[in-house]
């Protein structure tokens, strides 16, 4: 599946999650910051699988520092679509978002979650850059968006960030998920890698999903970027668009009201309805 897709499905499944609107599951309710933020993470959450790839989105998302990150993990996943993309690689990574909300600061303003704003910063900024809201070419505006969104979270986040390794855990399932829906399929096992024996090899059916590598696959939507993958991803980018601007609109409502009331008047005075 493409970049942007992982990105958009998985600041879909935030939206389902933690809202609690028509059309949402509401499994893990949380206030409109908590949708607003959570889905940006998801969004990169759901890219974090594909950090074992040197040469990847998201290993030039904030570099040289991811780059050396995606050299570390590359080496340690065995490649590309290897321990990222199994059961231990998603553990490992929600073991990570877990431990980022332990590190905290004590200071004058209160108590600043600095892991969780620091992770995500990382996770904010590659689903941005997956998105193409930066420049192909230099990496200061990568670092400036970062360092501000690391701000803006470290500040304005809810007051506990237990929901942290479930947004990590979202976005990581529904990266595996996307991936075994495409004929390429993922190392459910790893590093326990079992492969279909020769004779099994050339059955039809069984030799999509049981691939020659050992890769377990379940290709509804064909190759990466097939056209039935942009099918599947339009609705569920505007599901996820819609969400987002739902919780954005609450959280202005809540925090700015007079800027609200100044922005109502300016319109009713601009198309004469007021």
């Amino acid at each position: 599946m493409m970049g942007g897709h992982h990105a958009a499905s998985g600041a879909a499944a935030w939206v389902a999650i933690a809202s609690t609107g028509p059309y949402t599951l509401g499994w893990y309710p949380l206030d409109a910051t908590g949708i607003l933020i959570g889905g940006m993470a998801t969004a990169g959450t759901a890219l974090v699988c594909d950090w074992d790839h040197r040469h990847s989105t998201v290993a030039n998302s904030l570099p040289p520092l991811s780059n050396v990150i995606a050299v570390g993990i590359e080496n340690a996943s065995g490649g590309h679509r290897q321990g990222t993309h199994s059961v231990l690689g998603a553990a490992f990574f929600v073991l990570l978002a877990t431990l980022a909300g332990q590190i905290q600061l004590h200071t004058d303003w209160g108590l600043l979650s600095v892991g969780a704003g620091l992770l995500c910063m990382f996770m904010i900024n590659i689903a941005a850059k997956a998105l193409k809201l930066f420049p192909k070419a230099g990496f200061i505006s990568n670092w400036l968006f970062a360092l501000t969104m690391a701000g803006l979270v470290t500040w304005f986040a809810p007051g506990q960030w237990t929901w942290l390794p479930v947004s990590m855990l979202t976005g990581v399932v529904v990266h595996i998920v996307g991936d075994m829906v495409t004929i390429g399929g993922v190392p459910l096992l790893w590093p326990i890698v079992i492969k279909p024996p020769k004779f099994l090899r050339k059955l039809p059916v069984l030799n999509d999903i049981w691939r020659a590598n050992g890769a377990f696959s379940i290709p509804l939507l064909g190759r990466a970027g097939s056209k039935r993958e942009w099918l599947v991803l339009i609705p569920v980018s505007a599901y996820a668009m819609v969400g987002m601007c739902v919780a954005a609109w609450a959280l202005a409502k809540t925090h700015f009201p007079a800027a609200l009331a100044l922005g109502s008047t300016l319109v009713s005075n601009l198309f004469g309805t007021g």
